[in-house]
């Protein structure tokens, strides 16, 4: 028997339409540009838009009769739809609606929670269109589970029990993520933090050689293939920050670093701008091809290219670019081999670690995430034998 089925006891359960449940409101005539220019930091009334789009106002800066005051459920109907939750004063789009419950028997929380569950059928009706949206029809004729109907004070309390559950998973799995989260963080500041010190060095203590004298240029032997001309296969096929294809032939076969020679990335950073690659590849014009003497070599140079700030090499605004000129006149430290080894060797074990975290911390969260929903979707799965039609 599942905690459901205890939690019911046995009772039945009626299924009603939202439309004979709740009462929908509608929102207030705004455009995103309007919200954009009236949007105050620590106004109290929020309104919503498609999304993640909100803007904070004043009460006065939109009718009264559009400010819903009822803890509601939020239908976003186009784009990505899905329902959201608000006990505070709000409005929306007009474009969107809500619903609030008008009887005090009947949790808007549970039934929040009991859409949540249902957002896919909503969105697969969404995706029938060319731009995904819904109608109030859909959400109207929708019907909700009220347990133990005839029972009003028991069904509440079977509500409020159900809510009060999946209010503290909600609470624990957003807990447990912004810890994992912020340990994430941590340990990749503690990362750049040592690799910084490691590769800090005064212009006295080494010499500076240009990368051009450190590294085999092999940009003449690139070729840009359009995605329409390539034959899929396994060989991995190279731009700016990385893999964007697999193909059938390579024209490089061995240890090389790559450094991204256009966009958006290399004044971002978000990803790596040098990165080691290895084996049969192909790589297209986006991205410079070196060949070092030795693992150390190599690595060394990727750990430094990606501490510096490389804005004094980069022209163009639009579109940055890193041209192969300025690259080779980059000023690389140039320690003796076995401090090169030796540093490499440190940052080596380091980059394992966060690479470890980074792909082990995302599969935790998502793990609680899943457990999350599999715990939310047995309290809100009722047995078809206790429901009356």
């Amino acid at each position: 028997m599942s905690y459901l089925d205890k939690l019911l006891d046995g009772v039945k359960v009626e299924w009603t339409e939202i439309s004979k449940a709740l009462v929908r409101t509608t929102g207030t005539k705004i455009t995103a540009e309007q919200m954009k220019q009236m949007h105050k930091n620590q106004a109290p009334l929020k309104i919503f838009a498609g999304g993640k789009t909100v803007a904070f106002v004043d009460f006065k800066d939109i009718p009264e009769k559009d400010i819903n005051r009822k803890p509601s459920i939020i239908v976003k109907s186009r784009g990505v739809i899905e329902f959201e939750y608000y006990d505070k004063p709000f409005s929306h789009k007009n474009e969107m609606w809500s619903y609030y419950s008008p009887n005090e028997y009947l949790d808007i929380k549970f039934i929040y929670y009991f859409l949540k569950i249902n957002e896919p059928y909503f969105q697969n009706i969404g995706n029938r269109m060319q731009m995904p949206q819904i109608s109030t029809p859909d959400t109207e004729e929708f019907k909700i589970p009220i347990p133990c109907p005839d029972n009003p004070e028991k069904s509440l309390a079977i509500q409020k029990e159900i809510v009060r559950i999946l209010d503290t998973f909600t609470e624990l799995t957003a807990e447990l993520t912004a810890e994992l989260t912020a340990e994430l963080t941590a340990r990749k500041k503690q990362y750049n933090y040592y690799r910084d010190q490691l590769l800090n060095f005064n212009e006295k203590e080494v010499e500076w050689k240009p990368l051009e004298i450190l590294a085999e240029n092999l940009d003449s032997i690139r070729k840009p293939v359009t995605s329409g001309s390539r034959e899929a296969g396994e060989i991995p096929y190279y731009g700016a920050s990385g893999i964007v294809d697999y193909v059938k032939d390579y024209i490089f076969d061995g240890d090389f670093l790559l450094v991204s020679e256009d966009g958006a990335n290399l004044i971002a950073r978000n990803t790596p701008i040098a990165f080691s690659i290895s084996g049969k590849n192909w790589v297209n014009n986006h991205a410079h091809v070196l060949k070092f003497p030795t693992y150390s070599d190599r690595r060394f140079v990727e750990y430094y290219l990606n501490s510096i700030d490389l804005t004094p090499y980069i022209s163009g605004a639009a579109q940055p670019k890193l041209n192969q000129k300025n690259l080779n006149s980059i000023k690389i430290p140039n320690p003796s081999p076995e401090e090169k080894i030796r540093i490499v060797s440190i940052l080596d074990k380091f980059d394992t670690f966060t690479t470890s975290m980074s792909e082990g911390l995302p599969k935790e969260i998502e793990l609680r995430q899943k457990q999350y929903e599999y715990y939310r979707d047995m309290l809100l799965t009722f047995s078809t034998d206790n429901i009356e039609a």
